[in-house]
């Protein structure tokens, strides 16, 4: 699994307040220093301190991060997307994108082309769901019997690992065997893990996809906008750029809360709530669809899920066990305690 250390954060350098941005503040804003991401207690429960990040400091200078904190989902999408952010801490990320964000690292094999554009939408090719499928039976099997399993340490760690393990499978906008983001399997299982228990805390919601299957890629881009598995990106502006609560100065280190653009109350409906039916899902923030890690994640989890309720129709929590997430810059569970049968 990826380390929870916010590796290559840059040293902190003083840098004044920005001025206020009038008429963008959807609340009260109060620009410069709010709470830091690397404050006692942070990473135990983020997402209380990104509400108050999200109300009261839309634009915050974070001095022990060295970077500025952007926390609502309009601000944190403009500077995925837009071309006056770029990557950090130099500019190995082009212009405009592939910002790394979800499962896709940001490699420069991940720019779309346009054969990818006409395959985004399309499935997986058969021989690598054949491949996923038979690796998450295998695992699903393994632990069918057993009085009590961890599914992370069992399951969610193995599969990514495991599908990844055959040959070039081809037939994805790029090839697996050479495209980083697929060799990476630490983001696809801390996905994964999210992901099964979003499902394990709905009962009902999981006899609802024993009987639909076809339900599990809503619960999957949902668990990817409830839990991400990576909660900061950084970025840096290449010019100056107006956001709620004030501007942003060219040259500046800014650090994308995507857990918290994920639960801005101001996009999304009871966003604390795991509601794979919501109205409002939007576009899934794995990445790209021309990264492979992103068409390979969502299989993963489909096939994945299939696997565990075929071979565990009574599949629950262990008893008095509660999953928690755990990590700052990437965030998930990592044990989750089941009762197989």
């Amino acid at each position: 699994m990826p380390a929870d250390a916010p590796d290559g954060i840059p040293v902190p350098t003083p840098v004044p307040a920005p001025l206020p941005a009038a008429g963008l503040g959807r609340r009260v804003a109060r620009p410069g220093t709010g709470p830091s991401l690397l404050a006692p207690g942070a990473a135990h429960d983020p997402y209380r301190l990104y509400r108050v990040l999200r109300e009261e400091y839309p634009l915050s200078y974070d001095a022990p991060l060295g970077a500025w904190l952007l926390s609502r989902h309009a601000d944190v999408a403009t500077a995925l997307t837009d071309p006056r952010f770029t990557g950090f801490p130099h500019d190995g990320a082009p212009r405009g994108g592939p910002a790394p964000r979800g499962l896709c690292h940001g490699s420069r094999l991940c720019l779309p082309r346009p054969q990818d554009i006409a395959r985004a939408a399309a499935t997986a090719p058969r021989h690598l769901t054949e491949r996923v499928e038979r690796t998450a039976y295998v695992l699903a099997r393994r632990i069918a019997g057993r009085q009590q399993a961890d599914l992370v340490q069992e399951f969610c760690r193995w599969l990514p690992v495991g599908a990844g393990a055959y040959p070039d499978p081809g037939g994805l906008p790029h090839s697996a065997a050479t495209a980083p983001c697929a060799r990476q399997t630490g983001l696809r299982a801390t996905a994964l893990a999210s992901f099964l228990a979003n499902l394990l805390d709905a009962p009902d919601l999981l006899a609802a996809l024993r009987v639909e299957p076809a339900l599990a890629h809503r619960a999957w881009t949902e668990s990817l906008r409830r839990d991400p598995p990576v909660q900061v990106v950084l970025r840096r502006t290449v010019a100056e750029v107006r956001v709620s609560g004030g501007t942003l100065p060219a040259g500046a280190p800014v650090a994308c809360l995507i857990g918290a653009a994920g639960r801005d109350p101001e996009r999304y409906a009871s966003p604390d709530l795991f509601d794979p039916f919501r109205r409002d899902q939007g576009t899934s923030t794995a990445g790209p669809e021309s990264c492979p890690a992103v068409p390979l994640g969502r299989l993963e989890a489909e096939q994945g899920l299939g696997a565990l309720l075929d071979a565990m129709p009574r599949l629950r929590w262990a008893d008095g066990f509660r999953p928690a997430g755990t990590g700052l810059i990437t965030r998930g569970p990592r044990t989750l305690l089941v009762r197989p049968g």
